[in-house]
């Protein structure tokens, strides 16, 4: 049982010595402050001699790196006192382990940080909905991850591989937020492997399936707003919440753009998007139904949701003439044809809003601060001059050029 200056370094790289399973670097500064290391994990504890029965002792804090050295080395000092003062320090500890999975979901998202979550509401009813009903009344301090499979099991056996996968990751910042909040001391679920792996979707429409889409709405979908917000998602190539949520204070018309904040971006990047003659046709169209309303599409208080034009397009079914589709598809749709329209895969990235292909690299995150609005433009143009005519019947048949032989 070495003991040593632990430094964040050191924590860092320990590794077993001498090919032992573990090895134990107790802490030359603070006294009882211990790093067990193995081959895969490095956590902290705590040993003393029990006041009650004088047995030597060990206080799980946590692991490396979820409980930094500083944290360990305060925790170790708290613990020391109690000691002292002929207290077992096991037994406060535990009282936050006593609170139920449930008590914890409750506090994960009463935390004033998760309330600024877009994906908040999805969040809580994912883990009300398929954690709480299972496992809501298990204590912390008995959380093994066999009651993790029991949440998730069941789902992958009903084929909803995508909800299962997104709620163990759910569950999963649950605890790691339990580890960092000392509710936990540390993570059962550590080491865990996800439920499924979720593919990304890959369908794009086909000038044929655009065509039919486009001028079946009207029947399809009894909404005029959800009509206007699919045509608008193909248009711009912008997601569906961006679109449905629309305002007024949003669109400059005279300056053709729509000016998304910060706020309404998935990224949280402000996003300007030039608007072609097609989508200020729509959106015109929209600004003179609904009077003064300051949402371009209204609903009851606030502004028609991602969720009830999904939901919209589900129940039409196949009323739109064309095999399934979502509107996310009308995105991957958009970009795909102005990448064969000849569009730069950069300027398709500032088109997108994807920071990923803008920002990428340190030449185009710190010196490239050229925003490409001219090339957006004509090529969202080029597009809606290319979409008008699927749309309209009119539309020629794009071959990619071959390089010579």
């Amino acid at each position: 049982m070495p003991k040593v200056m632990l430094t964040d370094r050191f924590a860092a790289g320990a590794k077993p010595l001498n090919g032992d399973e573990r090895t134990d670097f107790f802490d030359a500064l603070v006294t009882g402050l211990c790093l067990r290391a193995t081959k895969d994990r490095r956590s902290w504890s705590f040993c003393f001699t029990n006041p009650s029965d004088k047995k030597w002792t060990r206080l799980t804090l946590g692991t490396y790196p979820a409980i930094s050295l500083a944290a360990a080395r305060g925790k170790a000092l708290e613990a020391k006192s109690q000691v002292d003062q002929g207290q077992d320090p096991r037994a406060s500890s535990s009282a936050a382990a006593s609170m139920t999975v449930a008590e914890l979901v409750a506090s994960y998202l009463g935390d004033p940080e998760k309330q600024a979550l877009r994906s908040k509401a999805s969040i809580e009813r994912r883990l009300r909905k398929n954690v709480l009903a299972v496992i809501g009344e298990v204590k912390l301090s008995e959380l093994r991850r066999r009651d993790v499979r029991n949440v998730i099991a069941p789902m992958m056996q009903r084929n909803v591989k995508v909800e299962a996968a997104l709620t163990f990751a759910n569950i999963r910042a649950v605890i790691r937020w339990a580890v960092q909040r000392e509710y936990l001391e540390h993570n059962p679920l550590e080491g865990m492997e996800k439920p499924a792996v979720v593919s990304v979707r890959d369908r794009v429409l086909s000038d044929d399936e655009m065509f039919t889409l486009w001028n079946s709405l009207p029947v399809a979908l009894p909404s005029i707003q959800c009509q206007r917000v699919v045509k608008l998602c193909l248009i711009t190539g912008q997601r569906v919440g961006e679109v449905s949520g629309m305002t007024r204070g949003e669109i400059d018309l005279s300056a053709r753009e729509w000016r998304l904040p910060g706020s309404r971006v998935k990224n949280g990047c402000a996003h300007v998007v030039p608007l072609s003659d097609l989508a200020i046709g729509i959106i015109t169209e929209a600004l003179a139904d609904f009077g003064n309303a300051e949402s371009i599409f209204p609903n009851g208080h606030g502004s028609l949701s991602a969720v009830a034009v999904g939901k919209a397009i589900i129940r039409a079914g196949n009323r739109f003439g064309i095999p399934r589709w979502s509107a996310h598809d009308l995105r991957r749709t958009v970009i795909t044809e102005m990448a064969r329209l000849g569009v730069a895969p950069i300027v398709l990235g500032h088109i997108a809003n994807h920071r990923t292909t803008t920002r990428a690299g340190v030449t185009l995150a710190v010196y490239a601060k050229y925003t490409y609005d001219k090339e957006k433009r004509a090529a969202l143009d080029l597009w809606a001059d290319r979409l008008a005519a699927i749309v309209g019947g009119n539309a020629a048949t794009i071959t990619p050029m071959r390089g010579r032989k």
